[in-house]
C-alpha cells in the first residue's frame, strides 16, 4: 500500500508541475495577480507530493519490502540500517527521486521565502522551475519507476552495490545533487529575466545567494566524492580524471564563474549578457553530468550504467532545456543594456579574466571527457583521454588563475592601480618566495613543479590574508580599531577571503600528495617489515572476521618511526553478501601532515602465506580536504550576509503598479 501511495503522489506532482509551468508564467504575462500566485502554492504543494513519493520508498527500503523491485536489486535483510538508506539514492530509480526531490525543495524555497522578488519574476522563476521538474518527474514515471512491483517476490535481495555500502556515500549524493539541482534556480531566474527583458543589479542580488548556497553544496559534494574514492576504492588516489568525477568538475567550474560574475553586475552593472549566459550553461553542465550516469557511455565505479534508451530521454530533456534557453538568449540578450564601463586594470577586469580563465579550463574538461564518446558514437574508433590530457591542458591556465585571484580583489573598481596592488601584496609575494625556496631546499632533486605549485599556494593564502588585514588596516591602526573594524566588516568580505585562502591550502594537498606520494608494493608474510618514508611497516597477522553481510580477512600491521610506536592499522579485505564482490577497506593513519594508508590484497600464489600489500606516504592529503571544508564555510559565512539573505533592497520592491489587474 505504502508504495502505491508514493506512486500516486508523484503522478499528482507531475500534475501539479504542469499548473505550476503554466499558470504563473501566463498570469505574469497578463499581469494577473491571482494566477501568479498560484505559483507558490504549487511549489509547495509540489514538494508536499514529492516529499511523500521519497519517504515511501525509504520506507520500503528501511522495512525490507522485497515486493518493490528498487528494493530487491539494492537492499539486502542483513544490510546495516544506513546502508539501507543509502540504497535508496544508491541506485538510477531512487536517485532521479531525489533529484526531483531537492528540485521541488529548492521550489518550495522560493515559494515561501521569494517574497522580496517582484511579482512577475518570481512566477516565471517558479513557472521555469515548474518544467524543469515536470520533465524529469515524466521521465521518471515513464522510465524509471522506484515503485514498480514484483508478482513473486524473493525472500531476501540482491543487496546494495558492496561499494556504496560505506558512511560517506550516505552523505555525498546529496550534497552533489544539492549544488547539481541548486543551479537550476539561477537558471531559472536567468530565463525569467530574458522573458522579461530585464537584469539589473537588483537581479544580480537575488540571484547570487541562490549560487553561492548551490557552490558551497557542490564544493562539498565533489570533495566528499574524491575523499570516498580516497580511502574506499584501495588505490591510493584521490582523482583520477574519471567521466563521472569530470562531470561534476565542469558545473563547479562554471559556477565558480557565475558567482564572481554576478559580483560584477550587482556592483557594476555590468556583464549582464555574460552572467545570463554562464547560468544557462552551468545548469547545463549539470543536466550533461546527470546523462552521463545513466546513458550507458561511460563505464566508471560512480555510474548508473543502464540501458540508453533512458540515457537518450535524458538527452531530450537536455536539448530541450539548453536548446530553448539559448534561443531565447540568442533573441534577447542583444537588447541588454551594456551597463557600467571600466577599464582592464580594474576590480571588473581581474574578475572578467579569472571568467575566461575559469571557462576555457572547463572547456578543456568538456572536451576531454565527451570527445571519446562523441568519437565513438560517429566513427565506432575507440581513443582513450587520461591524466596526461588534463594535466597538460587544465593544470598550465591555473597558474594565471592563481595570480588573478591574489591581486583582483585589490583592485578597484572601474580603474584600478596595479603597482599600488602589487605594493599591498608585499608580504605576500616575500611568503610566496619563501615557501618557493623551502621547497626547493627540502625537496632539491623532487619534481620541478612542486616549485610553482607550492608557491601558488602560498601566494593565494598569503594574498586573502593581506586583502583582509588592508581592509581592516591591521598594523597601521590600534589593535582595538583593527578589531572593530573586523567585526563591522560584512560577511561577505569574510567570505571570500577564507574561499581564496582555502582553495590555496586545498592546492598545496593536491600538489604533495600528487608530487611526493612514495608507494612500496610487494608480497608480506606475518613478520615481514618494510620501509615506507622513514617508517617502519610491519605485518602482525592476518586473520577471518565476520560482519553483518560480510566475510573478511584482516590485516594488522605496526608502524614505528625510529624505533617507537607508531600506529596500529586494521585493514581488510571483504568479501561481501550476496553479492559475492570482494572490496577492500584500507587502513590510514594521519597526522595532519601526512596519511600512511595501508591496503591487504589476495594473497600471492608464488609465495604460500604472504599476501599482496600496497603501503603509502601521501605527504599533507589531509590539506585536500580541510582545504575544501574552509571553502564552505566561506560560501557559508557569505551566505549569512544579510545583504545577501535579503536579497533585494526593499520589500516594497516587490509591489505592483496600481493598474495591475487582480481578476
Amino acid at each position: 500500500m505504502i508504495p502505491e501511495l508514493g506512486q500516486f503522489a508523484l503522478v499528482l506532482a507531475a500534475m501539479v508541475a504542469v499548473a505550476q509551468s503554466i499558470v504563473p508564467l501566463v498570469g505574469a504575462a497578463r499581469g494577473n495577480v491571482r494566477w501568479m500566485a498560484v505559483g507558490a502554492t504549487a511549489a509547495i504543494l509540489q514538494f508536499v507530493m514529492i516529499a511523500l513519493a521519497f519517504a515511501s520508498l525509504a520506507y520500503a527500503h528501511i522495512v525490507s519490502d522485497f515486493t518493490v523491485r528498487n528494493v530487491v536489486e539494492n537492499s539486502f535483510a542483513a544490510m546495516p540500517l544506513l546502508y539501507k538508506i543509502t540504497g535508496v539514492w544508491g541506485n538510477h530509480e531512487g536517485s532521479m527521486l531525489l533529484w526531483v526531490f531537492i528540485l521541488a525543495f529548492y521550489g518550495m524555497l522560493i515559494g515561501v521565502f521569494g517574497n522580496n522578488l517582484p511579482r512577475g519574476l518570481k512566477a516565471r522563476v517558479l513557472s521555469v522551475q515548474g518544467m524543469i521538474g515536470l520533465g524529469f518527474l515524466a521521465f521518471i514515471l515513464a522510465t524509471s519507476d522506484p515503485f514498480d512491483r514484483i508478482a513473486n517476490p524473493p525472500p531476501d535481495g540482491e543487496g546494495l552495490n558492496p561499494l556504496l555500502q560505506d558512511p560517506g556515500l550516505a552523505f555525498h549524493p546529496p550534497f552533489l545533487y544539492l549544488g547539481y539541482v541548486g543551479f537550476s534556480v539561477a537558471f531559472a531566474f536567468a530565463v525569467a529575466a530574458l522573458i522579461d527583458g530585464r537584469v539589473d543589479a537588483a537581479w544580480a542580488r537575488w540571484v547570487r545567494p541562490w549560487t553561492l548556497a548551490a557552490w558551497s553544496a557542490l564544493t562539498l559534494g565533489v570533495a566528499m566524492g574524491s575523499w570516498w574514492a580516497y580511502y574506499t576504492l584501495g588505490w591510493g588516489g584521490w582523482w583520477g580524471w574519471d567521466p563521472v568525477e569530470n562531470a561534476s568538475l565542469m558545473p563547479w567550474l562554471a559556477g565558480t564563474a557565475l558567482l564572481h560574475s554576478a559580483i560584477v553586475v550587482e556592483k557594476r552593472d555590468a556583464l549582464k549578457s555574460w552572467t545570463i549566459l554562464l547560468a544557462i550553461l552551468t545548469f547545463s553542465l549539470s543536466l550533461i553530468g546527470t546523462f552521463l550516469v545513466r546513458s550507458g557511455l561511460t563505464t566508471s565505479v560512480h555510474s548508473f550504467a543502464l540501458d540508453p534508451s533512458r540515457g537518450i530521454f535524458v538527452l531530450g530533456l537536455l536539448v530541450a532545456a539548453t536548446g530553448g534557453a539559448l534561443t531565447l538568449y540568442a533573441i534577447r540578450a542583444p537588447s541588454l543594456k551594456l551597463g557600467g564601463l571600466f577599464q582592464p586594470i580594474s576590480r571588473e577586469g581581474g574578475l572578467v579574466l579569472n571568467n575566461l580563465l575559469l571557462s576555457t579550463m572547463c572547456a578543456t574538461v568538456f572536451i576531454g571527457t565527451l570527445y571519446p564518446m562523441f568519437l565513438n558514437a560517429l566513427t565506432g574508433r575507440t581513443v582513450s583521454v587520461g591524466p596526461p590530457f588534463f594535466n597538460a591542458t587544465f593544470l598550465p591556465l591555473s597558474i594565471p588563475l592563481i595570480a588573478a585571484l591574489g591581486v583582483g580583489p585589490m583592485l578597484s573598481w572601474k580603474r584600478g592601480d596595479l603597482p599600488g596592488a602589487l605594493g599591498r601584496l608585499k608580504f605576500a609575494a616575500l611568503a610566496t618566495i619563501v615557501i618557493a625556496l623551502a621547497t626547493y631546499y627540502l625537496k632539491h632533486g623532487g619534481p620541478i613543479m612542486a616549485v610553482p605549485a607550492m608557491a601558488g599556494a602560498a601566494w593565494l593564502v598569503g594574498s586573502a590574508i593581506a586583502e583582509i588585514a588592508g581592509r581592516i588596516r591591521l598594523g597601521q591602526v590600534p589593535l582595538g580599531n583593527s578589531f572593530s573594524r573586523a567585526v563591522a566588516l560584512p560577511r561577505a568580505a569574510w567570505g571570500m577571503t577564507l574561499a581564496h585562502a582555502g582553495l590555496g591550502i586545498a592546492i598545496a594537498g593536491m600538489t604533495g600528495t600528487s608530487l611526493w606520494t612514495v608507494e612500496r608494493i610487494q608480497a608480506m608474510r606475518p613478520g615481514d617489515s618494510v620501509e615506507l618514508a622513514g617508517y617502519q611497516v610491519r605485518l602482525d597477522s592476518v586473520g577471518p572476521v565476520k560482519g553483518p553481510n560480510y566475510d573478511a580477512d584482516r590485516a594488522t600491521f605496526t608502524v614505528t618511526r625510529d624505533g617507537q610506536y607508531f600506529a596500529t592499522l586494521t585493514p581488510e579485505r571483504r568479501t561481501v553478501h550476496p553479492q559475492d564482490q570482494s572490496v577492500t577497506n584500507i587502513g590510514i593513519r594521519t597526522d595532519f601532515m601526512a596519511d600512511i594508508y595501508v591496503v591487504i590484497g589476495e594473497p600471492d600464489p608464488g609465495e604460500p602465506g604472504a599476501y599482496v600489500t600496497r603501503l603509502y606516504h601521501h605527504p599533507l592529503v589531509p590539506w585536500i580536504w580541510f582545504g575544501a571544508v574552509v571553502m564552505v564555510f566561506g560560501g557559508l559565512v557569505s551566505l549569512s550576509d544579510r545583504r545577501l539573505r535579503v536579497g533585494a533592497p526593499s520589500r516594497r520592491l516587490a509591489s505592483l503598479p496600481a493598474a495591475v489587474s487582480a481578476e
